[in-house]
């Protein structure tokens, strides 16, 4: 999975240096040099970190990480200020105006790179390629398989065959297991802001995801959260309520 990074720096030295250490470890760049053009390339496409200097000409990058957590569409990506403000002030006044991580320069590129990569591992787990195992299953994003262990530790382990659109919308599921999301959401999330389809398209695939699980006795670990969407959870009770949430496949919006 490509993970795009916009870099807001109106220096061209340090902008091309951010550029080449992102592509050298494997992410997508593209660069503004100031809050103006960083606000429309947001508008085209959503990036998946914004790296953002604070001393930019006319807005400031923190008022343009304002900006972002201000806007819904926005507001979640993760943000880091790199900065050659030093002051403890400084460092509060970047974190409340909504920065996960701040950086000051001059700065290491290796240091920033395993910042970048820490910030995407702790706000947006599903882009990573780290094994995930939940409720007897294990997911690996980087062979894009999936194994089914029983509950009967004698038997034998089944690998699950998935389609694409189903993996990455369980590889999803589990990597923020425990919490609902609503149908737009999981469109935003899997099929990406600027895809125009129908909410029931999500539908339609929890529902071969489920039929694909059902086959192992796993199904029930999709979750419909009557009124609000969908989850992955391994906290079910099973014999009572199963059956019911095999059925409810539709919620209300």
């Amino acid at each position: 999975m490509s993970i795009t990074v916009l870099v807001v720096e109106d220096e061209p030295a340090i902008q091309e240096l951010i550029s080449y250490n992102l592509k050298r470890s494997g992410l997508t760049p593209i660069c503004a040099d100031n809050a103006e053009q960083a606000t429309v390339m947001v508008n085209n496409i959503l990036p998946d970190l914004v790296l953002l200097d604070w001393m930019l000409p006319k807005s400031s990058g923190l008022d343009f990480a304002r900006q972002l957590r201000r806007n819904s569409r926005t507001q979640a990506i993760p943000i880091i200020m790199l900065t050659a403000k030093t002051e403890l002030e400084d460092k509060i006044s970047g974190l409340d105006a909504g920065a996960d991580d701040y950086i000051t320069k001059p700065f290491s590129p290796r240091e920033l790179i395993a910042r970048i990569k820490a910030v995407l591992r702790r706000r947006i787990p599903e882009i990573s390629d780290e094994v995930i195992e939940a409720g007897g299953l294990k997911i690996d994003p980087t062979q894009h398989r999936v194994f089914a262990y029983p509950d009967d530790k004698s038997s034998t382990v089944t690998e699950v065959k998935l389609g694409p659109t189903e993996f990455r919308l369980l590889h999803f599921l589990m990597a923020h297991k425990e919490r609902v999301y609503t149908r737009s959401q999981l469109l935003d999330h899997i099929w990406g802001d600027h895809v125009f389809i129908e909410d029931r398209t999500v539908d339609v695939h929890i529902r071969r995801l489920r039929k694909v699980l059902e086959n192992i006795g796993k199904d029930y670990l999709v979750q419909t959260v009557r009124g609000a969407g969908y989850r992955f959870s391994s906290e079910f009770d099973t014999n009572n309520e199963k059956k019911q949430m095999n059925n409810a496949c539709n919620i209300t919006s």
